[in-house]
């Protein structure tokens, strides 16, 4: 029959009582009001963020012909470099990756030709990284296009910021660590390194 409703199980969508999402934080500082809206917003936001920067750091490994963790880890040798001879352990600290992560990725840059193995002098168990030739010349190749980028890419912030920020993400990476020991032990988790 046209225009006659018939009865529906339950109730409706719109007449459902509306069901809040439980509060994600407990601390009074990751609240406001009591809520954890703009808490979850940080969140949402630093995952772009993240997925955007890796994007960026894989375009710049692909036009070295690396992967992007490899890419990482050959820019970190460069710019460590300046201080004095640098180690996998060296690079591992910086990078906040494991030394077996950092000693397969290096096994792979050197048969690549874009980084050299040296004996250390003050521990003959380590051994130096340094970046050959053909891997200088592939970074000399990209640092303009990583200048441009980079412009654009943190042109949003002022001195003060960027001041602020990276005050503040050391302090976050550890306390991220410390996050995923947790939840490692508690959910029986594991992280991919790249």
């Amino acid at each position: 029959m046209a225009g006659v409703r018939t009865k529906t199980r339950g109730k409706s969508a719109s007449r459902r009582p509306r069901r809040r999402a439980n509060n994600t934080v407990s601390r009074d500082e990751l609240l406001v009001d009591g809520n954890d809206f703009h808490f979850r917003k940080f969140v949402h936001d630093s995952l772009a963020f993240a997925a955007r920067l890796t994007a960026v750091r894989d375009g710049y490994a692909r036009l070295i012909g690396v992967s992007g963790p490899q890419y990482t880890i050959i820019i970190s040798i460069a710019h460590l470099t300046e201080k004095g001879p640098v180690t996998v352990s060296d690079i591992a600290s910086h990078l906040h990756l494991s030394g077996s992560f950092v000693t397969n990725e290096c096994k792979k840059l050197t048969e690549f030709g874009l980084i050299s193995k040296s004996e250390n002098d003050q521990d003959r168990r380590r051994v130096n990284l340094e970046i050959t030739d053909d891997g200088w010349e592939r970074l000399d190749k990209l640092s303009g296009l990583q200048s441009q980028v980079n412009d654009v890419h943190f042109g949003n912030l002022t001195r003060d910021d960027f001041d602020r920020v990276r005050e503040i993400m050391p302090r976050l990476v550890a306390s991220t660590d410390r996050a995923l020991s947790l939840l490692r032990h508690i959910g029986d988790v594991r992280v991919d390194e790249s």
